[in-house]
């Protein structure tokens, strides 16, 4: 990530359902730049900078698009550490996870996400929800930046 722009940063583990988002995204004509983060501890990286390393943070992008079960650091405490950080505490942040627990739900919007999204099982399902997620986010919010 050398600096260049970034529109919407994709924190995603599991390969096939990144690559079904990005897929749908740019099917829809949503081709806005975007960065595929793997686990939390990347996120974070991009977001606020290597801490000790002296890498400084990458642009902010204008949609986090966030799993909540990710390995390294999961994705509640990329929200936290998001609204935590004077740089990224207004940046929208879209959980979009496969869990219907009732207490994930709570806790993503206790910790400030603005949306969540419980990702369909189905294929067309699935392209669906990520095509309105993105449409809505993209094209038709407006946030500060």
């Amino acid at each position: 990530m050398n600096g260049d722009p970034i529109e919407i940063l994709l924190v995603e583990d599991n390969p096939d359902d990144a690559d079904l988002t990005i897929r749908t995204l740019k099917k829809h004509n949503l081709n806005n730049p975007l960065h595929h983060a793997r686990d939390g501890e990347e996120a974070l990286a991009i977001l606020h900078g290597a801490e000790g390393s002296g890498v400084p943070p990458g642009p902010l992008p204008k949609l986090v698009i966030l799993d909540l079960k990710l390995p390294k650091v999961d994705g509640f405490e990329v929200l936290r550490a998001i609204r935590a950080h004077p740089r990224t505490r207004l940046l929208p942040v879209v959980v979009m996870t496969s869990s219907r627990e009732e207490q994930d739900l709570v806790r993503s919007y206790e910790l400030g996400t603005n949306s969540y999204v419980v990702k369909p099982i189905e294929f067309g399902e699935f392209a669906h929800a990520v095509a309105q997620l993105g449409m809505y986010w993209i094209i038709r919010n407006a946030s500060v930046r």
